[in-house]
């Protein structure tokens, strides 16, 4: 059984820009299903692709199994069975002995950048970069498939 546990953080973005912000990946991904018990995604960056099903989210915790899938193939299915799709570039930065994710949104979430960090256990401690301002890993308008149909622009202020 796959599981994910991972916590999210907004990213100061003055803080962010003076950072060494690592290597970036344009992605775009989509989602077959999306509900709050379930998703299934299709990512698709300029050298892989992946098919994504989650399950709930509790707490940090979520079922999560990924397979890795031709991108023409996942190309197919985000122009033809996704019906919501978010674009995004995303960073991979190591601090301490973690690796963060970092995705700055384009199109309808741009001015969003949100961290997320895999953890080995929930309880998990670690030294938080500069950059991060807040968790938001209890707050499902950050979720990637949530943004997906309610993007950034429509509630940001």
């Amino acid at each position: 059984m796959g599981v994910e546990i991972e916590r999210k953080y907004l990213v100061n973005k003055v803080r962010w820009e003076q950072s060494g912000k690592g290597r970036r990946r344009f992605y775009r991904q989509g989602y077959i299903l999306s509900d709050p018990i379930k998703t299934v995604r299709v990512r698709l960056s300029d050298t892989e692709a992946f098919l994504t099903i989650k399950g709930q989210t509790i707490g940090a915790i979520r079922l999560e199994y990924e397979y890795s899938i031709p991108k023409e193939e996942a190309k197919e299915l985000l122009d033809n069975f996704c019906s919501s799709i978010i674009a995004k570039y995303r960073y991979e930065v190591q601090y301490g002995d973690k690796l963060w994710e970092v995705d700055e949104f384009l199109e309808d979430n741009e001015g969003l950048m949100v961290a997320e960090i895999e953890l080995v256990n929930e309880q998990e401690t670690f030294p938080l970069p500069d950059w991060v301002e807040r968790e938001v890993t209890d707050e499902p308008k950050y979720y990637n498939a949530n943004l997906a149909v309610h993007p950034y622009k429509s509630w940001k202020d």
